[in-house]
């Protein structure tokens, strides 16, 4: 986060702040595996002092050198999200050719945003 720090929250330094961010994993096993980017993505909205909008889903690991982990399961991801009543699900481009598989039904239940990278993300994430 500090070295693309500029790029997502402008000239706030993340180094100057205290956070306390609570995350959940909603996967069966609850590992919180791939929390990589939503755990970015908080901390980005606690230093700009903007809500993330409700009802989000964010999907993404992020690697060492901050490029995105792969996503193998999008179809489950979407359904699981469904169930747990999510209105929007901001998940990797990378997956879009696997959401094709998903049900014309559970489709219409869910807003689906792609994003291809950290910031793109952080943009379609902020509420307004």
């Amino acid at each position: 986060m500090l070295t693309r720090a500029r790029d997502l929250v402008g000239d706030r330094d993340p180094r100057h702040h205290e956070f306390i961010v609570q995350l959940r994993a909603f996967d069966t096993a609850k590992t919180g595996s791939h929390l990589g980017l939503p755990a970015l993505l908080a901390f980005c909205s606690a230093l700009l002092s903007k809500s993330l909008k409700g009802g989000l889903i964010i999907v993404g690991g992020l690697n060492l050198g901050g490029g995105l982990d792969p996503v193998y399961n999008a179809v489950n991801v979407a359904e699981l999200a469904i169930e747990k009543g999510a209105s929007t699900l901001l998940i990797p481009i990378s997956v879009r050719r696997q959401l094709n598989d998903l049900s014309d039904e559970m489709a219409m239940k869910i807003s689906i945003l792609f994003y291809a990278d950290g910031r793109e993300a952080l943009i379609k994430a902020l509420g307004d």
